[in-house]
């Protein structure tokens, strides 16, 4: 039954972005608001609200594990398992502008993140915690990543401007508050069930966090990036699978933060380190190699990675 409400809470929370999305994109363009300011806003706050709602939630009801579990395992599972199935599915090409500069900023934004976590280590706190003002450093670097945005956006603006449907402005308007409502809800049943599955089990609730609620709220990102793969579209490929990274270590741990101070769980470190190394492989990656892509190999090793990964969490719930 549990496992029942995370399952149907993810199809609500994805129904909810999608229609948030769309609603508010029509509204937005009715306003005379340029299709690529909407594309660098809405469409890019979109895909990040399944895990946003998941961790506001999280935060209010005092389930930190599940909001930290829930980023830290969205990313690990974006970069291995996502990127990983797209490079299987066809090899993925990478553009100068994503190993110059955005692989590396989610790099330093992993990095940052391990920085302002280990207060213990490096400031003789009593406890690891993302502060308040940690979520605020977060956010003032989400800040700095959206400026770099909208600048490449206006030299290529094709390359942020979707596809824009003009709806009647009530059915705008109910998309959007019926978005929102289908995010609460769908958030609230699955922080419910990861909370009772994890009693149930006797598991920490970052196990739940990190692997099925982190996978839930992973699926638009992986059926974005496969199927951009398969259609020869490797720029949407490994861009949304890095933007996704870079939204929920700095936008949504950054929010989290700010409304609730964060304790780290047992073993956090070992999740902040392989969200490090999902930077590092990316960068090694994209580098190394004829034409920079991701190619099968590559594809299958950061698979093997995340089975791993996988059995290591499972054996030592």
């Amino acid at each position: 039954m549990n496992l029942l409400f995370i399952i149907l809470g993810v199809v609500i929370l994805v129904l909810g972005a999608t229609w948030l999305v769309e609603g508010a994109s029509s509204i937005a363009k009715r306003l005379g608001i340029s299709a690529l300011t909407i594309g660098l806003t809405v469409v890019a706050f979109g895909t990040s609200a399944p895990e946003l709602s998941v961790n506001l939630i999280s935060a209010i009801g005092g389930s930190s594990d599940i909001a930290l579990g829930n980023v830290l395992g969205s990313n690990i599972f974006n970069t291995f398992m996502i990127l990983g199935l797209a490079a299987l599915v066809k090899p993925v090409g990478v553009q100068h502008s994503t190993v110059k500069v955005e692989i590396p900023f989610f790099l330093l934004s992993a990095l940052v993140l391990w920085v302002l976590s280990n207060e213990v280590f490096l400031d003789s706190a009593e406890l690891n915690v993302i502060s308040r003002s940690a979520g605020l450093v977060l956010l003032l670097l989400f800040c700095v990543f959206m400026y770099y945005n909208f600048l490449v956006g206006k030299e290529d603006p094709a390359s942020a401007s979707p596809e824009i449907e003009t709806r009647k402005l009530w059915m705008s308007v109910l998309m959007v508050i019926g978005g929102l409502a289908f995010l609460v809800g769908g958030g609230k049943l699955i922080v419910l069930g990861a909370v009772n599955m994890a009693t149930k089990l006797g598991v920490s609730q970052s196990i739940i966090g990190l692997t099925i609620v982190a996978a839930g709220t992973s699926l638009p990102e992986l059926a974005t990036s496969v199927v951009a793969a398969y259609r020869n579209k490797p720029d949407i490929a490994i861009g949304n699978v890095v933007g996704s990274n870079i939204f929920n270590i700095l936008l949504i741990l950054g929010l989290t933060a700010g409304l609730k101070p964060i304790k780290l769980y047992s073993g956090a470190n070992l999740d902040l380190a392989l969200n490090i190394a999902a930077g590092i492989l990316m960068l090694v990656f994209a580098v190394s190699g004829p034409g920079r892509k991701f190619d099968r190999r590559e594809g299958m090793i950061l698979v093997m990675v995340y089975m791993a990964y996988l059995a290591y969490q499972i054996i030592n719930a």
